[in-house]
């Protein structure tokens, strides 16, 4: 079970399971009391413990013990739509496996992120505005805490650790396999509309002003890539709008995708039924990584004057990807407190990725970073599932104060040395 460096097993491991550096130790979990046990070798050689399960992002785990939770990939329908999903499995295999049922679960839209760390940091996808975030629909987790205890969370048992994982991520215990409340879909109309770059200000306060009229069913974020981006080769560079449909009546989705359409700027269009599956993107590993400066915030008005700061910012930014995650619906029934996602007054999710080329000046970094604060109070917090950045600032935007303070107090009582402290990590 334990792999240790310089023996083969370790390093095919480190290769197979995409490592950014290798860690001290790996223990390949196959059952819950085989995580119980990694966390008493943890604890007895006083390493950090950190965690990887399905999807392609993780953090730097060098000098940790890695819990490898890859063999954790079953997809079950328990009954009706109630699906229980192991914590290794990412969400296009999910997606495939409840098809035949014709289920879906919400989830992200890329088919390599893993069920785990996107479940418990949030989950925004193509179906937030319809049925919210995938912590919404969490009915109840497998969890080993760090002493050791395998227990079961949900509403009615340890309540208030179901309360800290969704949102609050791995800081508490290894959720081993997740019980979520699965949605009827026979299928999506998906697809792409393309933009004209001129005047991308005014297409998007008459992106907005559709959205906000817009049935919750219509999914629709906006996206725009530099011609070089590694990190979306399927998609087409320039602005566009990516359009989910959650369901398979091409005549309601016709009727509420129209005013997309006819929005200034539309150039092109390419939108048809598929199954759900296949609108998950499939994300290739670029051959050349390119450094890059990461920013989101979530804005709760989406205004005229955040989005000209916005588009000023991001042209200021050269090479430059920006996102913008259009919520509210389901997303915004959520009190703030119902879950350690807090952040439910959002209208939109803004997300920048600004790379940085071999001629970038040396202090491009924090001159993008002080460029993207200057948006000021026009927008609040963070999406810690976008940042692989670990520090107390991104802690601090990512949870209100009063949802810190309890996350804390949870921390206090589940793990109380900060043995899972490779995370964005609450601290004691």
């Amino acid at each position: 079970m334990f792999l240790h460096p310089h023996s083969s097993e370790f390093d095919s491991a480190v290769a197979e399971l995409a490592l950014y550096s290798p860690p001290a130790v790996i223990a390949r979990a196959t059952s819950p009391s085989d995580v119980a046990e990694a966390f008493t070798y943890a604890q007895a050689h006083d390493l950090a413990v950190s965690i990887r399960s399905g999807g392609h992002g993780g953090f730097d785990s060098a000098g940790t013990l890695l819990i490898d939770l890859s063999t954790f990939t079953d997809v079950e329908v328990l009954d009706g739509d109630r699906v229980r999903v192991g914590a290794g499995a990412v969400w296009g295999d999910v997606a495939a496996s409840l098809a035949p049922h014709h289920l879906a679960l919400t989830s992200g839209d890329t088919y390599s992120v893993g069920v785990g760390g996107l479940t418990l940091g949030g989950g925004v996808g193509w179906m937030v505005r319809q049925y919210g975030l995938a912590l919404d629909n969490l009915l109840a987790a497998e969890v080993v805490l760090p002493s050791g205890a395998i227990v079961t969370a949900s509403a009615d048992s340890e309540s208030e650790f179901f309360w800290a994982i969704r949102g609050g991520g791995g800081n508490f215990g290894v959720v081993t396999s997740f019980t979520f409340q699965a949605h009827p879909l026979n299928g999506v109309v998906f697809g792409t509309i393309s933009l004209d770059p001129a005047n991308l200000a005014d297409t998007l306060r008459a992106w907005r002003d559709v959205m906000r009229s817009s049935p919750a069913e219509l999914n629709v974020t906006f996206l725009a890539l530099p011609g070089f981006d590694p990190s979306a080769p399927a998609l087409a560079p320039g602005p566009q709008l990516l359009v989910c449909w959650g369901g398979a009546d091409e005549e309601a989705a016709a009727r509420a995708i129209q005013p997309l359409l006819d929005l200034p700027g539309v150039t092109d269009s390419q939108i048809g039924p598929r199954d759900y599956v296949d609108a998950l993107q499939r994300m290739e590993k670029p051959e050349n990584e390119v450094p890059y400066v990461d920013n989101n915030s979530f804005a709760n008005d989406f205004s005229d004057e955040l989005i000209t700061e916005l588009v000023a910012a991001h042209e200021s930014f050269g090479a430059a990807v920006l996102m913008v995650r259009y919520l509210r619906g389901a997303f915004n029934d959520v009190p703030a407190d119902a879950t350690a996602f807090a952040h439910r007054g959002a209208e939109v999710l803004l997300i920048s990725a600004a790379f940085l080329g071999p001629d970038s000046p040396a202090d491009a970094d924090p001159v993008i970073r002080a460029r993207w604060a200057a948006l000021g109070d026009r927008v609040t917090g963070l999406y810690g599932n976008f940042s692989p950045t670990r520090s107390s600032e991104v802690t601090g935007l990512m949870y209100p104060a009063t949802t810190l303070d309890r996350l804390r107090s949870a921390k206090r009582r589940y793990d109380p040395t900060n043995v899972l402290r490779v995370n964005h990590n609450v601290g004691l």
